[in-house]
């Protein structure tokens, strides 16, 4: 049998003391920690690449404001529902300043986090019209997302977007659409987990089609400017991040403050309803509720009742950290574009000891550097090659959960740590002379 850098028996034991009898069924948290305790058995460093968490330090903007509302005393108050003043006036001069699209600050509405605000968004619009009740997924995403419409009861429908890409995007989409059940619409952009960003003509596609067929877009703006292609760093100057709302009145922008301020431990970010939607009145919404209109329901019903609330503190912090953004100065992006860097010399080992990109093109241009990006060996599942690289000390997760019809797992840069890539590049050596001739 081949000699690997961790012993087959701790892997499996492992495995197998975690009670997971299918690995390619397995969540993130268990190859977390699988991960954690082959470790601990083995005595021989993992490198960690299973979990989106930041990697990077928190804002200190975001750090002294938080820091100074506890101490004036705001942690003893229950915070607005419809959220702090200040926040939403930020949120709203935020995405002035970085999409170049207009939302009233009414809009802007403080959640615990970019996961919450899906939630609730789903929750919304699958009963503002009973006969649109599904949401439809373009993946690959963030698998804890459909897990969303399972808790909910609420269905959804979902395919791989490699295949339609550009101009394949629009007749896509439409098939879905003409059905008539669709409530609304969601992606992420730049994506969880290949890293591709739509551009603006298929944003525009969706847009068109949204308005058509009368479904909500769910932006997921998780990774927020993080196409480091393109200069986005400069307040009130294009080019401004790729966003729908240019091209509908249908559309909830979700920015989370997790990894564009790394502030991902305070569960904080904005749900930025569209002016229009937020007023439009549902009369399924007003039978429900007595309360027809989209965003007062989204609000007062039902983030009222998931939390009664986000953390008082951490929407100081948040709002510190937009107004710092949109005054110019504070680069947010200089901070994160380390992922990007991180992401160039990982890409460079995995495919010096033959590996390939599994999303590989953003229609005809390489793909992104960033948060993630996505790696195959050939002839190996996503889960077999899962496996197979615990025995070498990495962790990943395979593309399966994602929604993604390709084989091959998500890598994520967070946690690199800079003596990492020699290690990395040693047991991919060992990896490839173990299966080259396999």
């Amino acid at each position: 049998m081949m000699q690997t850098p961790i012993a087959r028996e701790i892997v499996d034991q492992a495995i197998a003391s975690l009670g997971i009898e299918d690995f390619g069924k397995a969540t993130i948290r268990e190859i977390v920690a699988v991960a954690q305790q082959s470790e601990k058995l083995s005595g021989q460093e993992f490198i960690k690449m299973e979990m989106g968490v930041p990697g990077l330090p928190a804002s200190s903007y975001g750090v002294g404001a938080q820091i100074e509302a506890l101490q004036s005393g705001v942690a003893r108050l229950y915070p607005n529902i419809n959220g702090l003043e200040t926040l939403k006036n930020e949120a709203s001069r935020f995405v002035k300043a970085f999409v170049g699209v207009d939302i009233r600050p009414e809009g802007c509405v403080p959640v615990c986090g970019s996961m919450q605000g899906t939630f609730a968004s789903f929750l919304t619009a699958s009963q503002a019209d009973p006969q649109r009740n599904t949401i439809l997924f373009i993946d690959p995403g963030f698998p804890v997302q459909k897990q969303q419409c399972l808790v909910m009861g609420v269905p959804y429908e979902s395919f791989d977007v490699y295949a339609y890409r550009g101009d394949r995007l629009a007749p896509k989409l439409e098939s879905y659409l003409r059905r008539g059940n669709i409530a609304a619409i969601v992606y992420s952009n730049p994506n969880n987990p290949a890293w591709i960003c739509l551009c603006e003509e298929e944003l525009s596609d969706i847009g068109r089609l949204a308005s058509q067929y009368d479904a909500v877009v769910l932006e997921d703006l998780a990774y927020f400017a993080m196409d480091f292609r393109k200069d986005l760093s400069r307040p009130f100057e294009p080019p401004y991040q790729a966003t729908v709302a240019r091209y509908t009145d249908n559309y909830v922008l979700l920015i989370s403050g997790s990894k564009a301020f790394s502030y991902a431990g305070e569960r904080i970010g904005v749900s930025c309803i569209s002016d229009a939607l937020y007023h439009r009145e549902y009369p399924a919404l007003s039978r429900r509720y007595g309360n027809g209109c989209f965003g007062p329901v989204f609000v007062h019903r039902v983030l009222y009742a998931l939390s009664s609330g986000t953390s008082h503190s951490a929407q100081y912090a948040l709002a510190a950290m937009l107004r710092a953004a949109s005054d110019g100065v504070y680069d947010f992006r200089g901070d994160i574009s380390e992922y990007g860097r991180r992401a160039a010399r990982l890409k460079d080992i995995f495919c010096q000891y033959g590996f390939s990109i599994v999303y590989d093109k953003d229609l005809e241009e390489p793909i992104a550097d960033g948060f993630y990006f996505t790696v195959a060996w050939p002839g190996m599942s996503g889960p077999e090659l899962a496996r197979e690289l615990l025995y070498y000390g990495v962790s990943a997760i395979a593309l399966d959960s994602t929604g993604s019809t390709r084989q091959g797992l998500r890598i994520c840069t967070s946690f690199i740590q800079d003596h990492q890539y020699e290690l990395l590049e040693q047991r991919m050596k060992v990896f490839e002379e173990n299966h080259k001739n396999i």
